[in-house]
């Protein structure tokens, strides 16, 4: 099972399980002064006044949860509820934005009383070097599974924001009846063009768009990749019965892509989006009124 492979992982075998629970019973009643001490740490650190909260009802109800928290350790029934619970404090220091060195201040703060706990209650030297070993695998694992967490919840936010960021930077929108505009900007890239691959395509189908335009007059800069990936996308259109048709073509851009050798085959470029919508409406409708007008002038 994937939380054995966890456990694996921290070399937690199943007499590192035995020894923990023989620790936890000879500290006993001492949880409670374990966890007074280890508040009286936290308390001198200038993040407490920022995350925490003075009030004496809260702090005892946090010591409560913390004592609740020591009894499961000690426990030691290592399963997926165990992983979930080590998550859930990763996921609430996330929230609250408590940073990741004073977690990992106060996890070895814990280790350090807990191996003062050892020294005083070991009957030996050899069951206090089991009973070391197996507890500082076990905070190693708890350290493990919340960092990871934090890192997950935060992984995900940075995708969504992502995701935001190019649905706002890749708009695909119709500027008139049957025609698909696209203006990009900025620089391109593979997850992006995929995006806009995506986008374009389900856009297409459900616009029934006759004529798509995409306007490079604002990327940054084309290369071999990104010139290989925009024709696609146009080719891609075509193969859905749409006309492509590349707009902001510059001359730097021109003299680029004649440079690397990339052959736009048929497709359709123009240097400016005016020369792209007026052709994008021949096609559409030859015969009108506004491309009369203005081509009279």
């Amino acid at each position: 099972m994937k939380q054995n492979k966890v456990f694996a992982r921290f070399d937690i075998s199943k007499d590192d399980v035995a020894a923990i629970q023989e620790f936890g019973r000879a500290l006993g009643d001492g949880m409670q002064q374990f966890v007074q001490d280890w508040y009286q740490w936290l308390q001198q650190q200038e993040e407490y006044d920022t995350y925490f909260d003075r009030r004496p009802d809260t702090l005892e109800r946090v010591q409560s949860l913390q004592i609740d928290h020591w009894h499961s350790f000690f426990e030691c029934e290592l399963d997926e509820h165990y992983i979930m619970s080590r998550r859930k404090i990763g996921g609430i220091h996330e929230h609250i934005q408590l940073p990741n060195d004073a977690y990992c201040a106060g996890m070895n703060m814990a280790a350090k009383l807990l191996k003062q706990s050892i020294r005083e209650l070991a009957p030996d030297l050899e069951t206090a070097s089991r009973w070391a070993d197996a507890t500082s695998k076990l905070i190693n694992l708890d350290t493990y599974l919340a960092l990871d967490e934090i890192t997950r919840i935060q992984t995900e936010k940075i995708r969504a924001q992502s995701n935001a960021l190019m649905e706002v930077s890749t708009p695909v929108t119709p500027i008139w009846e049957g025609i698909l505009l696209l203006p990009l900007l900025g620089i391109i890239d593979s997850a992006r063009t995929q995006y806009i691959m995506n986008t374009t395509l389900e856009k297409i189908s459900t616009t029934r768009t006759q004529v798509f335009v995409m306007d490079i007059s604002g990327v940054s800069a084309v290369d071999t990749a990104v010139a290989n990936q925009l024709i696609k996308i146009t080719k891609a259109t075509e193969l859905m019965g749409c006309k492509s048709i590349i707009s902001g073509i510059s001359p730097a851009i021109a003299r680029t892509l004649v440079e690397l050798g990339i052959s736009v085959g048929d497709l359709q470029t123009t240097s400016t989006l005016r020369d792209a919508f007026e052709i994008a409406i021949r096609h559409i409708d030859p015969n009108n009124s506004m491309l009369s007008k203005s081509d009279s002038h």
